[in-house]
């Protein structure tokens, strides 16, 4: 069975994860899809509520599994649960740079673990969540949000906002 884990912070999920996340799915016999929490990061939502808002914006799915890991190396998190790929996006050259010398540091670590690279389509390839969190605000603020996130999503950031 191919496993990947694709991980990531999720605070707040968007369009752009929920694309990966698809395409995880037609690629992979099994996707995990996993928060990492770093303790030295501060986040807007708690892990709970990242986890809320992944389970409300993708479907259900068997092979789909959402999790979240604390303070290790997403390499260790993936040999734990047994999976052999990686999943990672790449939206720009900045993240290319940092995700290639992350492939190379994690096959140090587990040569065995395959790291797979895709990119999103082009409506959504500048969409992050720190874009999305910098939109908020300004009068009007929602009609730009709303087509970067999932409904789900949208309706907390618009609860939060008041």
């Amino acid at each position: 069975m191919r496993t990947a884990v694709y991980a990531g912070s999720f605070d707040p999920p968007t369009n752009g994860h929920v694309w990966m996340i698809q395409r995880g799915l037609e690629l992979f016999d099994r996707l995990i899809v996993a928060i990492g929490s770093n303790p030295s990061k501060s986040y807007t939502f708690s892990v709970e509520e990242r986890l809320e808002l992944l389970r409300a914006s993708v479907p259900s799915c068997e092979r789909l599994t959402i999790s979240h890991f604390h303070n290790r190396y997403l390499v260790d998190y993936a040999k734990e649960m047994d999976a052999r790929f990686i999943l990672r996006g790449i939206r720009g050259p900045d993240d290319y740079e940092y995700e290639r010398v992350m492939r190379h540091i994690n096959a140090d670590l587990a040569p065995h673990i395959t790291t797979s690279f895709l990119m999103p389509p082009r409506d959504i390839a500048e969409v992050s969540s720190s874009m999305v969190k910098g939109l908020i605000g300004p009068v009007g603020w929602e009609d730009q949000v709303r087509r970067y996130v999932p409904a789900p999503v949208f309706e907390m950031l618009e609860a939060r906002s008041h």
